[in-house]
């Protein structure tokens, strides 16, 4: 074999690898579709599937926003208490009769508090990502049973009650409404990523801070928007949950930073940071909706799929640190 055809079989093996690492997590959940429909074929119904995407809209929209917060090497564990408290908040001012759109905004306002004071701590105070946010996470799970009393506040059967429900129980044109919901959030961080000069710095400041700082980027203002925008989101997914469930549990969001983070990494984005894409992420979070579904059609006890759930993260993590 000639030189020339060598280099030619190498270049079409990396190439071949590029491929295949490219599109790693759409070919996981493509395999995992398939597996699942054999198992249990009530899978690809059509109530099940708008069943998935209901349940699935929760964790991608959260992972969405943790995904800004990874890209730049950060983590941020506060997001389930984020997802409490503001649905907390949100189902009591809707009991005292306040407007279902003047409730969401004090929702979303909460959320991009905390997050911005999540991102004012981490980068004015230097304190490292995982330790600012488990307190943050701390207090607003304590401030959230205070808050609620430890009960859940329920919103009742009533006009108001049942119009805030179509938020995340209604459909639009025979489609969840969580799902569009989960779509319009995912376009538009897209958008911001891929088009935007915030987006360009996410990925310089993950790629490397220190370089970062000497081309002039004001890396601490990139820092309090990512984790500003995680909180947002956060609290986007609390409100969904408390418009589905028709009342705010002060237990409602538990671990739900775990399965964000998995749905990150599943899609292919690096712990380290600089490197993913926000498309990747709702194909993880597809990956851990499928996943949850599969479980439940074919019985298998809770106990079980959190041990599953756990392996399948520790698998992204290696595969992350062998491409690394």
């Amino acid at each position: 074999m000639t030189s020339q055809a060598m280099r030619q079989k190498q270049k079409k093996q990396i190439d071949k690898k590029e491929i295949l690492d490219k599109y790693r997590s759409l070919i996981a959940l493509a395999l995992l579709i398939v597996v699942v429909s054999i198992l249990s074929p009530s899978f690809l119904t059509t109530k099940n599937i708008f069943n998935v995407l209901r349940q699935t809209s929760v964790n991608a929209i959260i992972a969405a926003g943790m995904t800004f917060v990874i890209l730049t090497g950060g983590i941020d564990l506060s997001v389930g208490s984020i997802l409490a408290i503001s649905g907390a908040v949100c189902a009591s001012m809707l009991v005292s009769g306040t407007n279902i759109i003047i409730a969401v905004i004090i929702a979303l306002v909460i959320g991009a508090v905390v997050g911005f004071l999540n991102g004012f701590v981490i980068s004015k105070g230097k304190l490292q990502p995982f330790i600012a946010t488990l307190a943050t996470m701390t207090i607003l799970r304590g401030l959230t049973l205070v808050f609620t009393d430890g009960k859940p506040i329920t919103l009742g059967s009533g006009d108001l009650a049942v119009a805030f429900g179509k938020i995340g129980g209604g459909t639009i044109l025979g489609i969840p409404t969580p799902a569009i919901i989960m779509i319009v959030v995912f376009l538009v961080c897209g958008y911001v990523l891929n088009n935007t000069t915030m987006g360009r710095h996410t990925y310089a400041l993950g790629s490397n801070e220190d370089a970062a700082k000497l081309s002039g980027l004001n890396t601490d203002k990139i820092k309090i928007a990512v984790y500003t925008v995680s909180g947002i989101l956060a609290a986007v997914a609390g409100i969904i949950i408390t418009s589905r469930l028709y009342s705010a549990q002060p237990t409602a969001g538990e671990s739900y930073e775990l399965d964000a983070i998995a749905a990150v990494v599943l899609g292919g984005t690096s712990l380290t940071g600089g490197k993913g894409k926000i498309s990747n992420t709702i194909v993880g979070a597809l990956i851990m909706g499928v996943l949850s579904n599969a479980l439940n059609l074919l019985d298998v006890s809770s106990y079980y799929q959190m041990m599953i759930k756990g392996v399948v993260i520790l698998i992204a993590v290696l595969l992350d640190r062998k491409n690394k």
